[in-house]
Order: structure tokens, then C-alpha cells, then sequence
């Protein structure tokens, strides 16, 4: 596997609270729907509510194509559903033949052999049609491009209506037919399946006979079971479609699905899009994979429910071997990229590969290496050899195929998807060109694999609450993936492998997140974690809600994790030389008329100034707060008791922010004129420290993150910069037997301790402390220290001395009040 890169929209923090407060989200799915391009309240508001239905009528020029099948139904003529051999062509066969029959036509159905046959509509098709009497040709999920192919069946007395929803020709050319097609009759869902598409025009055809209304929908079924299985994108009306497809999956009274859904083990209850597209839909496409896709058609017809029970378990069986089948030609294609070696794109060709299973081989290759990939079955008779690819994100598949077409005796396709014939003897030419082709397009950065990151969340997010939420973003797939949460700066624990006998594929595991643990598993990657245990790491997780015997809890499925690597933390308000600040606080301090703004004092309640919204989010996970704001692109600046401790502390975790401490806001206010978010990690002092962080006349948000730890850690900072006793007497005795001292070695004395040095602005109120008493002699050009040797003083006879002791006991009180009282003017983000 290659290491994956996090890629995290920005997030415009307004927009999530205008979402909040006229949506009624959470500001986690706010901030979801906000990276996902749905920032806009009434957009929002259309996406959650999924509500979006057209009639048929939207199909331009669908009274044609409805006159035409009416009039062959009353005439009693044979009339052929052409369909296709995967999931959603079997189930769009199956909705126009329904239909048909209940209206009282004359109907049979054709599905193409993939292999004798292969895709579309074909002049032998034609040709066998004619000749077995068919008079009306309707054409689903194929023929939009078959021109040559529709007069042919024309001229051989043949009707034909075209359905599909695949696209048209590059040069614009329509078969001479009535079609039913989203995009060439202007639908407004231009994005449906062929099933949804046949569901329409079956629908106009019930109304047209007196046997349906528009009242109700029919074949909800299947169009959901089709829409998700053919990966269509689930935007607009898919999303209502798919969501009403589940239900009426959950209670359809087909014996044909309640069958498949017993063999496949999905509890009609629990059928959501998951379940569809990993154990019905596959087994639907196992029937036209291997063999010929008519038993499935069959099951989705028949009445039979003893039938249906056979036939469910012979899929099952074709699904079973095709699995198998799979299985064994990945890992031979597996070698093949292994003697390749590391190449822009791959193509892959082997002996007795089954051209019904290449694609979905060519997906996981394409997946797991992260590069375009052609997979060729080659004939063992010496024929061509079928092809077929997938892409990435970055690469034109099509477009691929096409600047090799000279090597090529046929392919077509899209962007991600792609088919091809092939000569054997063109095999290495191509292999190059493609290669070629896939090495001058693409850039190094396009072959990094990306995991899209929606929010990033704390260990306290991750309840079932919120996997509940979520569930109001599905249904999931094309267009609208799986919601991948981030829990930066985590620690992975205690796996345990487990799955199967004598394998162990899957690992369970915790994850700890600020003071939360939670229950998280990854599957498929072997009985070992994909990161150190205990080590901070970044992960991705889908957040489900999983019942197992009766018991429901939030499960979380890790997708990626990998070991922190933050971008750099500014240090600010901390610059200038190390003495300089030494003489720059003490001569403040000895100037009383500054004493107040050097030390701000007031141990009442804080005030809300008004300008910054002051949120709390004391007990969400610091790491989860900082790097959450971080992500949404708006500038950041941390505030602590004592910065370059708080950098050291964190630089190994997050990053991408400033940071400074609040003596440094005191000393230069204007600091946070140039951050949206201002994160208190530390609690503040004192009131007027708190308000030159919510107040300032600045806009934007004061963050209120701290717990019982940075607490602690304030109150620390807190008694060692203001509690200058044990502190004096430590630094008056190295000055003492120093007699004299200046330049570096009177910042080694100042400094103190290697292991926890004295801050600046603490030397320089020792320093201060000392000249009130007349210990020491201070040459202010020369930086220079003397020793007055035999005197001895009061520390209470230092003005500077009195005033910390009450800043001291101040800040403690503060402090002390901080644990319980709520910030003044709180209001949520």
C-alpha cells in the first residue's frame, strides 16, 4: 500500500454556524456539509431532505416512445426487451418486461453473451431478432450509439425505442428512434441509471393504459438496487430514489429479492446501501460475469418462490466462483506489477484470465498501487484479447486508450472506466505507449493516493449520537462517499487480530482521543495495526452505527492512519535577545505608571467584549480543537501560560499555527489582530488577560479549551513567574558569588537551569526586585550586574516585590475560579 495524503478542505466557520442555526445540525455534519460544496442553508436543507421527484413527463419527446410501445401492445405484435448483462441491465429488463406483461403484450427478452456477443447492440443481434419475428426492439441500457445498428433494424422491419443512460456520440449523431435518455431529453436528474430511466417509461406506460396513476411509484425496488450497484452518482433525485429503494427493498414482496437477500445473509431490516452493493448487486452481476446473465433475470421475474430459492443459491454459487476466480488472477497480476517494477500505469495480460472478472481485478490493482490499470484477458485460441481498465482520479482513461488507438482494434468507455479488443501481437506496443502516454500526463503529485478528510473530531465526538447524524448524509456512494472523520493526533491500542480459522484478516483495536476511548476496528489489513500502538498518529475513521445480538453502538472503521508529521508552529512575542527582554521587563517594572499594563490585574468575572464569539469547548480534546480550526484554512493563534513550554509540548502533534503566551499578548496586543481563531489552551490569569483575547474590537472567535491538566499547568507557570521568593534567593546567590557579571555570562546566571530556564520577563522582575533593595548595581549600557556585598534587605521593603506577591495571589484566585465558572456571554459555535 502507498502512504496516503490528507487532503481537508477549508471550512468557512461561519458558514457552519449559519447552517447550525438554520438547519438544526450539529456542528460537526455543519462542517461536512460545508466541505462538501453545501455551505448554502436551502441547498443544505434540499440535500438532507433527499426529496427531489420528477414525472416522466420531464423526458422530452417520452410520448413517442409511450405511442409507439401502446400501439405494438394493442396489435398483439412480438416486441424484445434488449437489456444488458450486468446488474442494472438484467434490472432494468426486468421492470420494462414486467410492465409489458401487465399490460398484455407480446414479450421476450434478449441480454448479450459477454463473451459471444460482448456490449451493446450488434448487427447479429439484429439479424436473430429479425428473424425470429420480433417487431418492437426496446433497447435498455445500451444503444445511444448504435446508429448503424438502429436503421439496420429499421430496414429489416424491426421498431425500435432507445432507452439508456450512457453517452451519446462524441459527434453528436442519435439513432432515428423515440429515446428515453436523461441527458439528450433534457431530465432534469441527468445522473439516473437504466433502471431508473425504464422505471420512468414503464411508469408513462402503466398511466397511458389506465393502469397507474402519479400518484405512486413503481419499482422502487429495483431502481434502488440498480442505481446503487451501477454507481451512478448519488446527487438529485438518485438520492431520494435510492433512499425510497431501500425501503421498498426492506418490505418488497418479490420472492426473487427476498431469496437473494436470504442467501446473501442481509436482513431485510437492516438492507442499506452497503448491503446492495457488496452482497446482492454482486451477486446479480456473478450470473452475466461468468456465464449468461437470463437466470437472473429470471429470479428478479419469476412468482415462484421455490424457484426463486433455487435460483438465489445457484448466484450464490456463481458469486462464490467468481470471488475464486478473482482471487487467483489478482495475485497473478499482483506479480506481474511486482517484475514491472514502479511504473506510471500498468498493463497487465495473462492466459486464461476470465474477461468477466478483469474489471473488477483492474479496480483493485488501480486501487491498491494507485495507478491506471489495463487488465487484457488474453484468447488461448490465438484470438484478440479482451480488455479492460480502470483509473485514477488524475488520468483520462479514454483518453488513454485513444492516444494508443492505432495499436488497438477497438475500445471505448469514460474517464475511469474502459474496454478494448486487442491483437496479441500488439501487446508489448501498447504496454509501452500506454506507459508512455500515463508517464508525460501525469505528475508525480497525481500518483499519491488522497483520503479526503469531511471534519476532524475528538474521541468525545465519536458516540452514537453522531453515527445516527450521519446517517441523514447517506445514502453513500458515487458523488456523495462515505464520510471520513479525522482524529488527529491519536494513539492506537490493544489490537486484537481475529477473522476466520486459521487467518486472522481484520484487527480490533482502541483509540484514545483527549479523555476518550472508543472502540475501532480495520479490516483487510491483517491481524497488526498499520501504525506503532501507543505512537500519535492521524486517522481516518467511518463512524456507523452497528447493532450485533441486539446490542446498538457506535463502531468505527479505520481507512487510514499514519505517524503525525505537523507543519511548523510560529513562535510569536518572544523575539528579541535574551537580555534585552531581561532589561526591557525590568524597566517596565520600575516605571509604576506601566506597572498595570505590564501586569493586568482583576480577579472579578470576566467581561465578553463583544468582538470575538467566545466558544466553549472545554472537554472536546484539545488536539481535536486545534487541528480542527487548522483545517478550515482560517489563521489560528494558540495562547498558553508559557508558549515555548506549550511548543515543546505539541510541535511533535500539531501544527500549522501560531502560538504566543499571554504575557507576550500583553506586552504586543496586536498579535491577534490577525487570526480569526483565537484557542485559550491555557486559562487565563486574570480578567484583562482574558479580555485581550475575546475583546480588541477584532472579529472572529475566542476558544475556550482548556481542562483539569492545563490547569495545573497554568497554576504552575502562574506561582513560578509570580512567586519570585524561592526564585530570589536561588538567583541573588549565583550573582553573589559572581561579584560582577556581564554579557553570556550573565545570561547563563539569568537563565538558570538548562532543564527549566528562567523566562525573560522572570529575570527581569528578580533583577527589579533587586535594584528596589539596593542589592545589586545595574549598568544599564553595559548590561552589567554588580553584587552590593553585605546587605542585607526586607523583600517587603520592594515595591515591585508587594505588587507580584498580589498579582500571586490574584492570579490563584482567578485561576481557582476558572474550574467552575462559565465564560461571561458563552455562546456555542
Amino acid at each position: 500500500m502507498r502512504p496516503v495524503e490528507l487532503e481537508i478542505a477549508p471550512c468557512s466557520t461561519a458558514a457552519v454556524r449559519r447552517l447550525i442555526a438554520a438547519v438544526g445540525v450539529s456542528p460537526i455534519v455543519a462542517e461536512i456539509l460545508v466541505r462538501r460544496g453545501l455551505g448554502d442553508p436551502v441547498a443544505a436543507g434540499a440535500f438532507l431532505a433527499a426529496a427531489d421527484a420528477h414525472p416522466p413527463s420531464a423526458f422530452t419527446g417520452i410520448d413517442r416512445a409511450v405511442e409507439q410501445i401502446i400501439g405494438h401492445v394493442r396489435a398483439g405484435t412480438p416486441i424484445t426487451v434488449h437489456g444488458d448483462y450486468d446488474c442494472d441491465g438484467v434490472c432494468s429488463t426486468a421492470v420494462l418486461v414486467r410492465c409489458l406483461r401487465e399490460l398484455g403484450g407480446n414479450v421476450d427478452w434478449f441480454l448479450p453473451d459477454r463473451r459471444s456477443d460482448g456490449y451493446g447492440l450488434s448487427m447479429e443481434t439484429i439479424r436473430r431478432l429479425a428473424a425470429r419475428g420480433t417487431k418492437l426492439m426496446i433497447t435498455v441500457d445500451c444503444a445511444i450509439t448504435a446508429v448503424a445498428e438502429v436503421a439496420a433494424a429499421r430496414a429489416a422491419g424491426v421498431d425500435v425505442v432507445v432507452t439508456d443512460h450512457h453517452t451519446p456520440r462524441a459527434d453528436g449523431q442519435l439513432p432515428d428512434a423515440p429515446i428515453v435518455h436523461p441527458t439528450v431529453c433534457g431530465y432534469p436528474c441527468r445522473d439516473l441509471c437504466a433502471t431508473a430511466v425504464a422505471a420512468k417509461l414503464a411508469w408513462a406506460l402503466r398511466c397511458a393504459a389506465g393502469l397507474e396513476d402519479l400518484g405512486r411509484e413503481p419499482d422502487l425496488d429495483l431502481v434502488g438496487l440498480a442505481t446503487v450497484a451501477d454507481v451512478v452518482l448519488l446527487r438529485g433525485e438518485n438520492r431520494r430514489l435510492v433512499r425510497a429503494g431501500l425501503r421498498a427493498l426492506s418490505s418488497t414482496a418479490s420472492p426473487g429479492l427476498r431469496a437473494l437477500m436470504a442467501v446473501a445473509q442481509v436482513s431485510p431490516l437492516e438492507v442499506d446501501e452497503h448491503a446492495v452493493a457488496f452482497r446482492l448487486a454482486p451477486r446479480i452481476n456473478a450470473a452475466g460475469r461468468l456465464y449468461r446473465a437470463d437466470v437472473a433475470l429470471e429470479l428478479l421475474l419469476t412468482d415462484d418462490t421455490a424457484r426463486a430459492e433455487a435460483i438465489a443459491v445457484e448466484l450464490d454459487r456463481d458469486n462464490a466462483e467468481r470471488r475464486n476466480t478473482e482471487t487467483r488472477i489478482r495475485f497473478e497480476a499482483e506479480a506481474q506489477v511486482a517484475e514491472q517494477g514502479e511504473l506510471p500505469a500498468y498493463v497487465l495480460a495473462g492466459d486464461g484470465w476470465h474477461p468477466g472478472v478483469i474489471g473488477i481485478v483492474a479496480a483493485r490493482i488501480a486501487e491498491r498501487h494507485h495507478r491506471p490499470t489495463v487488465m487484457i484477458a488474453l484468447d488461448a485460441g490465438g484470438g484478440p484479447g479482451t480488455g479492460s481498465g480502470r483509473s485514477i482520479p488524475a488520468f483520462d482513461l479514454l483518453g488513454g486508450l485513444r492516444a494508443c488507438g492505432d495499436r488497438l482494434l477497438g475500445f471505448g468507455g469514460h474517464r475511469a472506466a474502459a474496454g478494448l479488443q486487442i491483437d496479441p501481437g500488439e501487446l508489448d506496443a501498447f504496454r509501452a505507449a500506454f506507459v508512455a502516454h500515463a508517464e508525460e500526463v501525469l505528475e508525480p503529485g497525481d500518483l499519491v493516493p488522497r483520503e479526503r478528510v469531511d471534519a476532524v473530531v475528538s474521541g468525545e465526538d465519536l458516540g452514537l449520537e453522531l453515527a445516527e447524524e450521519l446517517l441523514r448524509l447517506g445514502p453513500f456512494g458515487a458523488g456523495n462517499p462515505p464520510i471520513s472523520l479525522l482524529v488527529a493526533a491519536a494513539t492506537l491500542e490493544d489490537p486484537i487480530g481475529f477473522g476466520g480459522e486459521a487467518r486472522t484478516d481484520h484487527v480490533r483495536f482502541s483509540v484514545r482521543s483527549g479523555g476518550a476511548r472508543a472502540r475501532a476496528v480495520h479490516f483487510g489489513g491483517g491481524a497488526r495495526l498499520p501504525v506503532a500502538a501507543g505512537a500519535p498518529v492521524d486517522a481516518t475513521f467511518r463512524l456507523e452505527r452497528n447493532e450485533w445480538q441486539g446490542v446498538v453502538e457506535p463502531r468505527l472503521l479505520l481507512r487510514e492512519a499514519r505517524a503525525c508529521d505537523p507543519r511548523p508552529i510560529v513562535l510569536l512575542g518572544e523575539a528579541g535577545a535574551y537580555v534585552d527582554r531581561v532589561l526591557a521587563e525590568l524597566e517596565a517594572t520600575l516605571r509604576p505608571a506601566r506597572l498595570d499594563a505590564v501586569l493586568p490585574r482583576g480577579s472579578g468575572p470576566a467581561e465578553d467584549h463583544g468582538a470575538r464569539l467566545v466558544c466553549d469547548r472545554r472537554g472536546r480534546g484539545i488536539a481535536a480543537t486545534i487541528a480542527g480550526l487548522v483545517a478550515t484554512g482560517e489563521p489560528v493563534l494558540v495562547v498558553g501560560a508559557d508558549a515555548s513550554a506549550r511548543k515543546r509540548h505539541l510541535r511533535e502533534r500539531l501544527g500549522g499555527f501560531a502560538l504566543c503566551s499571554y504575557a507576550g499578548l500583553v506586552r504586543a496586543p496586536e498579535i491577534a489582530r490577525d487570526y480569526t481563531h483565537l484557542v485559550l489552551l491555557d486559562p487565563p490569569s486574570s480578567a484583562a488577560e482574558r479580555g485581550l483575547c475575546v475583546g480588541g474590537g477584532v472579529a472572529g472567535c475566542a476558544h475556550l479549551s482548556w481542562g483539569e491538566p492545563e490547569l495545573r499547568f497554568a497554576l504552575h507557570i502562574h506561582q513560578r513567574e509570580f512567586g519570585l521568593r524561592p526564585s530570589l534567593a536561588g538567583l541573588y546567590r549565583v550573582l553573589r558569588d559572581l561579584g560582577s557579571v556581564a554579557g553570556e555570562d550573565l545570561e547563563t546566571a539569568l537563565r538558570g537551569d538548562a532543564a527549566q530556564p528562567r523566562s525573560p520577563e522572570l529575570a527581569g522582575r528578580l533583577l527589579a526586585v533587586f535594584v528596589e533593595l539596593g542589592l545589586v548595581d545595574l549598568d544599564r549600557e553595559r548590561a552589567r550586574v554588580s553584587v552590593r556585598a553585605g546587605r542585607r534587605a526586607e523583600l517587603e521593603g520592594s515595591p515591585a516585590f508587594c505588587d507580584y506577591q498580589q498579582r500571586l495571589e490574584d492570579g490563584q484566585l482567578y485561576l481557582g475560579k476558572s474550574t467552575a465558572a462559565a465564560a461571561g456571554g458563552r455562546r456555542a459555535a
